[in-house]
């Protein structure tokens, strides 16, 4: 009995002090103050309407073959011409889509944009034109704190919409490579599998973000992207159909690094920990361990890890081919260095199905494969290998960078696609093909036989 009263007492003075501003007691009753049930349905009533269950036909070419899959997740309307707010891993690939709305039509809807580095995309909803569709309105991400309430909307699971509450666990939460340009909201309030790209709202019925990621195990931790960075992207993915992100090639370190146990001197400016090669920042001059004071004339300061979205995304929104100043400084003394973003251009690249080989190929990008980047700047490497099939049989792998086919050589996925069709074409009189790949930074040659068909099997 003890225990309950405890938990009952905690619980009580959790909720008074959050929402004593909004209702103060009078002895023991409330006046003229809403009621904390009433806040949460009136801000569910405004957005639950808005939130759209989505579900996709995408491509895949991971487990060595092309196949056509079916994912889900959720999306939010935030404009009367039907726009949809969602991730861009809920519709990736995607060759059909459609949604559901709250009054049970369904309908088809376009892909507007979509930008993998903040996992958001933009939808449009159609043959909407004669209807009034209800829409949510974007919040203010930066007004947060910790232990403000908040609700989570979706599909989960691929269920029917629900909503679940809970508080701001943390309003600046950076993950290790998965923060690059934006800083994410933690918070407790379930996230389940396909409540990905639903909204997460404030009591005032505002969405402040879009759920995207979730811990299914160790306790209630979901993370959301913060409306501060869904303002800048949706505009770009409006005009333009992404985020045309420029490149500098400068990987960033805080001053106060706890994670490398670094600490600088100082608290202004951002330090470079290196350069990309063949980067604008490396033909330019920038070095390791410079310390950026100022870009285009703007102080910059990176004092922890939480710091560094904000600068990255400073430097990605830069006019692209237009020259920049960086005042460094550099061994106690002042440099200027002018150098030229260029465009960052495709994160990820395009993937082709082998079928008589049992095999995908995949180009090769410098942010989606960094590590066969560094043997090969431009290239072709194994995607999927399935099995049983021949690509298996004659002992090839994923991640194989493919130099050489029969003698002919491979530098882009274009020499792939000419080679493939006259091996099959051929495949009566020559059932061998010899393959030279690079794996782990060794040279090996492959014999492939594909005069077996395992399709049809």
């Amino acid at each position: 009995m003890l225990k309950r009263l405890l938990v009952f007492i905690i619980v009580f003075v959790c909720l008074n002090a959050t929402w004593g501003q909004l209702s103060p007691a009078v002895g023991d009753t409330l006046v003229g103050q809403p009621d904390f049930r009433d806040v949460v349905a009136q801000s569910k009533d405004k957005v639950f309407p808005t939130v759209v269950y989505i579900k996709c036909l995408r491509e895949s070419h991971e487990s060595g073959k092309k196949s056509t899959e079916e994912v889900s997740g959720s999306g939010v309307i935030i404009s009367p011409i039907g726009e949809v707010l969602t991730n861009w891993h809920v519709v990736d690939k995607a060759i059909e889509v459609r949604c559901l709305l709250h009054d049970g039509e369904a309908m088809g809807a376009d892909v507007v944009g979509s930008d993998k580095d903040t996992d958001l995309a933009l939808l449009k909803l159609k043959n909407v034109a004669d209807m009034e569709l209800p829409f949510a309105e974007l919040g203010d991400s930066a007004k947060l704190k910790e232990g403000d309430f908040v609700m989570a909307m979706g599909a989960p699971w691929g269920l029917s919409r629900s909503v679940s509450i809970g508080i701001i666990s943390c309003t600046r939460r950076y993950l290790p490579d998965n923060s690059e340009y934006s800083l994410w909201l933690q918070t407790d309030a379930s996230i389940s599998p396909g409540n990905s790209g639903g909204p997460l709202i404030n009591t005032e019925g505002r969405v402040i973000g879009v759920n995207t990621r979730g811990v299914s195990s160790g306790g209630d931790m979901g993370f959301a992207v913060p409306s501060e960075t869904i303002e800048h992207i949706v505009r770009q993915l409006r005009e333009f159909g992404k985020v045309n992100w420029s490149w500098l090639g400068l990987q960033l370190q805080p001053l106060r690094d706890f994670e490398r146990n670094i600490y600088f001197e100082g608290d202004q400016g951002v330090i470079v920990a290196e350069t990309d090669p063949e980067s604008p920042a490396r033909h330019a001059g920038v070095m390791a361990r410079d310390r950026i004071m100022t870009i285009a004339g703007e102080p910059v300061t990176a004092l922890t890890a939480e710091d560094l979205p904000a600068v990255r995304r400073k430097l990605g929104l830069l006019p692209k081919n237009v020259p920049v100043t960086l005042q460094l400084r550099r061994n106690n003394d002042d440099v200027v260095i002018e150098l030229t973003p260029t465009e960052k251009g495709k994160v990820e690249g395009e993937e082709f199905d082998c079928s008589r080989w049992d095999l995908t190929v995949k180009a090769i990008n410098r942010f989606d494969n960094p590590d066969l980047y560094f043997h090969r700047q431009k290239g072709v490497f194994i995607y999927g290998v399935e099995y049983p099939g021949n690509a298996n049989s004659a002992g090839l792998q994923e991640k194989d960078i493919i130099l050489k086919i029969d003698g002919e050589a491979v530098a882009i996925l274009d020499d792939v696609k000419a080679i493939y069709p006259r091996t099959v074409e051929n495949l009566a009189a020559k059932p061998r093909l010899v393959f030279e790949v690079l794996r782990n930074g060794l040279l090996r040659v492959v014999v492939l036989d594909i005069a077996r068909d395992y399709e049809k099997e």
